[in-house]
């Protein structure tokens, strides 16, 4: 339906911190039959990318821009219908994301994000799930480093478990390295909409259907030690968990009863107490709009760690299944975990939908259950590292 489509992948953010980085990525690592432009609301700004783009292949020197703004629906309908694919890097998604996915929805075409705003995914859900199932569009929200590196990991996890029986996974998360300005007003968006967050949660649930025959579960976890690894686990109540849970609802590889839980590993339980305590005075703050907006401010858009600053950050997250009997544990790697890597795997997840073999899904997918080994294999071969530990370590 979509293949004389004159582009591959429109990449819509591309002035913004991670978008230039997913565009950079783009420009070093697509193969060359990629048709491919970059889209956004200010041409100038847009033509700078392409300059730096051109540095690294002169052959980029003519990409395709577009010009698209998300208060105008006309303008993102356009996109949306040239492309087979667009991937976007622009939020807080829960103020600037809808009409994008509206526009993709109503197209058939294929659209993916880096959020890990739940608010935002519950909401899309509702509008535009039914829609995307019509037109054979795939939604794949949170391709970065939420929650790619967890739902992935967890895939490759139970993949060595048996799945004739019950299968619980628990996963623990290390990671080093500064954030930007568009990761800080996200995360302040989030932490001033709790209210509305829950209710898009509930509206989801009143209209997502349950697996028949199966059950899928994330529970809250309890702080404790985890000795094998010399670590506190501490619970983190980001995305993850319902990414994971419900990439276990859609594949019948987690077995009849499965159930995650998901933890922040700390070597310092003291630390992780005074950031709690610091966290819930930010909570408190961000509900009052004259803090919130000074908050925001603290940070201008487009701002973000230096390559310098990238190159000393890190991600690990460890898994720990078992089931049918059998206990197993892998590890997920890489560096720097909000910009590099989730650049990287933004790109990938693109690259994927684009030109790979893979399910036949529609409407609102997790990354599993939209592209599963195919971009596993991917992001093994882009550096990422999947492997299963020795017992004891």
């Amino acid at each position: 339906m979509r293949a004389d489509r004159p582009y591959d992948l429109v990449l819509f953010g591309a002035t913004g911190f991670t978008g230039g980085l997913t565009a950079e990525y783009l420009a070093r690592h697509a193969p060359d039959r990629l048709r491919w432009a970059l889209a956004g609301r200010n041409p100038a700004k847009l033509a700078a990318v392409r300059d730096r783009l051109a540095a690294i292949d002169p052959g980029l020197a003519d990409l395709p821009l577009l010009t698209a703004d998300v208060t105008d629906p006309a303008s993102l309908r356009a996109v949306a219908e040239s492309a087979r694919v667009v991937a976007t890097t622009v939020g807080p998604y829960v103020h600037h994301g809808a009409p994008l996915v509206a526009a993709c929805a109503g197209a058939g075409t294929d659209y993916l994000d880096i959020t890990g705003e739940p608010e935002f995914v519950d909401l899309m859900y509702v509008r535009h799930h039914a829609e995307a199932v019509r037109t054979g569009a795939r939604l794949v929200h949170a391709c970065g480093f939420d929650s790619i590196p967890h739902d992935l990991g967890v895939w490759y996890t139970v993949k060595q478990l048996p799945a004739d029986g019950p299968v619980t996974v628990d996963g623990y998360v290390r990671a080093g390295g500064r954030f930007s300005a568009g990761t800080y007003h996200s995360a302040l968006t989030a932490f001033s909409r709790t209210g509305e967050a829950s209710r898009a949660a509930r509206a989801r649930r009143a209209v997502e259907p349950r697996p028949e025959g199966r059950r899928a579960r994330a529970v809250p976890g309890k702080v404790g030690r985890v000795r094998e690894f010399d670590m506190w686990a501490v619970p983190l109540p980001t995305i993850d968990p319902q990414v994971v849970r419900r990439s276990a609802a859609a594949r019948p590889e987690y077995g009849p009863d499965f159930r995650y839980r998901h933890f922040a590993a700390v070597k310092r339980l003291p630390t992780v107490l005074v950031a709690g305590a610091g966290l819930a005075g930010v909570l408190g703050l961000v509900k009052v709009p004259p803090t919130r907006r000074w908050l925001l401010g603290r940070l201008a858009s487009g701002q973000g760690p230096s390559a310098e600053q990238r190159a000393k950050s890190w991600f690990r997250v460890r898994f720990v299944g078992a089931g049918g009997g059998r206990r197993v544990v892998t590890e997920v790697s890489g560096g720097d975990p909000g910009y590099d890597e989730t650049a990287k795997m933004l790109a990938e997840s693109a690259l994927c939908l684009a030109f790979d073999d893979l399910p036949e899904t529609a409407g609102q997918v997790t990354p599993v259950a939209a592209m599963g080994d195919a971009l596993l294999d991917r992001l093994v071969r882009a550096g990422i590292t999947f492997r299963t530990l020795p017992e004891g370590r």
